[in-house]
């Protein structure tokens, strides 16, 4: 059996048997956490890992969900599970108008009109009495259990945030071994080839937006439902945005499960820094996160699981019986394969 798949398995396995051992709801509320972050990070990789467009802009989306299924609920009593599904779908409808602009647009000059779309928006939903403008909307408590998604223990919120990463990580796998997955992949690495070939670039960018889309909002929908609150600073913030994509390159951009490990770091970094400034250190975690963006990219760049990669194909090499620089350089070739992947990203950002 493959390390790969071993280290897989006992990853699913702590997963499942956290919550019956971690009894501190401190500690299930941190998992939660790095569960929800892993999920937005898995739904920022299909358009900016995959197909290489570096949006900074998603959290329009995940403010999007947040507040269609909250208004639906609030206003004509929806189902917060419908509602969650409907902010999908309103978010991955609003990124068509979103992309057929800003796909006009490559690079930095793309990254930059995202930034822009998701701070308009968040000045409509500030200002939108119909949707609390600043003081943000409350979700009651008339009823509690799966049906109203409402609970009072973190349990239920760490099992319905690990159900929804299992579903988007599914959707990323499906994509990725599908036409789509080639298609995105060209489109990032050889953009002039892709088109060459026949491939409509901008429609299969548009395809990979409209699917991170739907899985950011549905992350929002369930950050509201756990919360119980949402407003335009907690929503549809820039430094939430740069958290999305961050995840993603720090574990690995463009691959499966570099997300999951990049929220891990990421969100244990959040708490650190939390508990060791309090409100006296508010924006410290930024900080870092922006030292850990030059180090990634530097030092890194294809994240946490590509340097997992070049360790394994080096140590491979030497059992097998290379020389030193054969293994350096079978470990260089196969950093250059996921290079480009973050390189692109990268460079928007």
């Amino acid at each position: 059996m493959k390390r790969s798949t071993i280290l897989l398995v006992a990853a699913a396995a702590v997963a499942l048997v956290l919550p019956f051992v971690v009894k501190d709801a401190y500690w299930v509320n941190l998992a939660v956490l790095a569960l929800m972050a892993a999920q937005i990070g898995a739904a920022w990789n299909l358009v900016g890992g995959y197909a290489g467009q570096a949006s900074l802009g998603h959290a329009a989306f995940y403010g999007i969900g947040a507040y269609t299924s909250t208004l639906l609920l609030i206003n004509f009593g929806w189902n917060p599970w419908l509602g969650m599904l409907a902010g999908g779908l309103m978010a991955a409808i609003l990124s068509a108008v979103f992309g057929w602009s800003c796909f006009r647009l490559k690079g930095h000059y793309f990254t930059m009109a995202t930034i822009a779309v998701a701070e308009i928006v968040q000045i409509v939903f500030t200002n939108w009495e119909y949707a609390g403008s600043a003081v943000g909307l409350s979700i009651p408590m008339d009823s509690q259990g799966l049906r109203a998604m409402v609970f009072s223990d973190k349990v239920s919120y760490y099992w319905l945030a690990l159900a929804l990463l299992a579903l988007t990580l599914l959707a990323t796998w499906l994509v990725e071994r599908s036409f789509l997955g080639f298609y995105f992949r060209a489109i990032k690495d050889e953009p002039d080839a892709a088109r060459s070939i026949g491939i409509d670039i901008a429609r299969y960018k548009q395809v990979a937006l409209c699917l991170s889309a739907f899985f950011t909002a549905i992350g929002g929908s369930l950050y509201a439902q756990k919360e119980l609150y949402i407003d335009p600073g907690s929503v549809l913030s820039t430094a939430l945005s740069i958290k999305m994509a961050l995840v993603s390159i720090l574990g690995g951009v463009g691959t499966l499960f570099g997300p999951v490990i990049g929220s891990v770091v990421l969100t244990v970094i959040e708490e650190l820094s939390r508990s060791s400034f309090g409100g006296t250190g508010r924006g410290t975690d930024t900080v870092i996160y922006a030292g850990l963006i030059v180090v990634v990219a530097v030092f890194y760049p294809s994240g946490i699981v590509g340097w997992f990669k070049e360790r394994s194909v080096r140590r491979q090499a030497r059992r097998d019986g290379a020389s030193a620089e054969e293994a350096r350089a079978a470990a260089q070739a196969t950093s250059a394969l996921a290079a480009p992947a973050h390189e692109s990203t990268g460079a928007s950002l």
